[in-house]
């Protein structure tokens, strides 16, 4: 079976979202854990430098100020061929629904073209911008939302 850097980030997502314990402080566990559960060390290591460089946008990111901040977002070439149509209307759709600060929507963007996919479907980059807004303090609202969003397409693939 053909494993993607997703795959293992899903994985973790399912496996410590309710855990206590931080992902950071435990890398090496994780690791194990991962390479236990069958995933290839190189989508293992894949997914631990991009949730490496999550923390790192974490550090950088400003406050949470959706009022303060108002912007029109050109994609370049390259994003445009990551990103579908559909893809770029969900995250101008977030954006206008005060999901994602335009900040935000660039820390997505980051850490969707970090991911080394010629392409990202939809139900993947909902994915990201849950895990992107799951490592920012003060966004359980819309983690909530997101959460409810993936797990709603989640149970339709399972039916």
């Amino acid at each position: 079976m053909k494993q993607t850097v997703m795959d293992v980030l899903m994985y973790l997502f399912d496996s410590h979202v309710d855990d206590e314990a931080d992902v950071d402080t435990n890398a090496d566990s994780v690791r194990i854990g991962l390479l236990e559960a069958g995933f290839e060390e190189r989508q293992v290591t894949r997914a631990l430098e991009w949730l490496d460089g999550l923390a790192s946008l974490r550090e950088n990111a400003p406050a949470h100020e959706l009022a303060a901040h108002v912007s029109l977002r050109v994609f370049n070439a390259e994003e445009m061929e990551k990103l579908d149509a559909d893809c770029r209307g969900f995250l101008l759709y977030l954006e206008q629904a005060q999901v994602l600060s335009p900040p935000e929507r660039e820390m997505v963007m980051d850490r969707v073209m970090a991911l080394q996919f010629d392409e990202v479907e939809l139900h993947q980059l909902k994915w990201i911008v849950l895990m992107v807004l799951l490592n920012l303090p003060g966004r359980e609202s819309s983690v909530a939302w997101m959460e409810d969003l993936v797990m709603d397409d989640m149970q339709a693939v399972l039916h």
